[in-house]
């Protein structure tokens, strides 16, 4: 059909009999009414694992979040619902303070390559950025965006040009006030890749500097020690 109904009765009036066998569903709808199919889609693909990421709480509102876990356990089907898409790791999901830790295989498989961006950045003798390898994109492919466009680029400018990238692709995450963040999951986003290129060029960049203030006499304490 062109559009769901609200509240989705009977599955079956909306798939089909059978599906293609998969051992993971990556469920990405755009409505709640699709979000509730999760459960049957992937009990007619066999599938042992889902996940379903939330980018924008009108898509998959909490409370139907919540649901969609519970019925997935009574099925003996592991679930992750990362909030946004690109907090998810290896063995968690979500940023503080709501991480949530996970240890099914087929998700963790998952995110070894696609997730919470992770880069390895090479700086030369300028202390430019002179390659960024990607070993870990967004699904959304953001973090290949970043990583292309950081190359060149002052070490000292890469955090903030990368939160300047990240602005100008295409987000899939929201702009409505998440209340679980109390901030937006585009800026959410934002600043998962800022910081996860900030842990990759931290030993590059200069500490701050130290200002005295005006009439201020450091402690000699020691100095005429013995």
């Amino acid at each position: 059909p062109r559009a769901l109904p609200l509240v989705i009765d009977d599955p079956a009036d909306f798939l089909p009999p059978a599906l293609p066998a998969a051992t993971l569903i990556l469920a990405l709808g755009e409505t709640p009414a699709v979000a509730q199919l999760i459960p049957d889609v992937a009990r007619l693909a066999g599938a042992v694992a889902v996940i379903a990421p939330i980018d924008r709480n009108e898509s998959l509102p909490p409370g139907l979040a919540s649901q969609l876990q519970s019925w997935l356990t009574d099925m003996g089907i592991a679930g992750v619902f990362p909030k946004p898409f690109c907090s998810l790791t290896e063995t968690t999901f979500n940023q503080p303070p709501l991480t949530v830790a996970y240890t099914h295989p087929a998700i963790r498989q998952f995110a070894r390559h696609f997730g919470q961006p992770q880069f390895k950045i090479s700086v030369d003798g300028d202390r430019r950025v002179s390659n960024v390898e990607v070993a870990r994109d967004s699904a959304c492919g953001c973090g290949k965006h970043v990583a292309q466009g950081l190359v060149g680029c002052p070490v000292a400018e890469a955090e903030f040009e990368a939160g300047m990238l990240h602005h100008h692709f295409p987000c899939l995450a929201g702009m409505n006030q998440d209340a679980d963040y109390g901030d937006t999951l585009m800026h959410v986003s934002g600043n998962i890749v800022r910081d996860a290129v900030k842990a990759e060029i931290k030993d590059y960049l200069e500490p701050p500097p130290y200002f005295q203030p005006m009439g201020r006499v450091e402690s000699q304490q020691g100095a005429n020690d013995g």
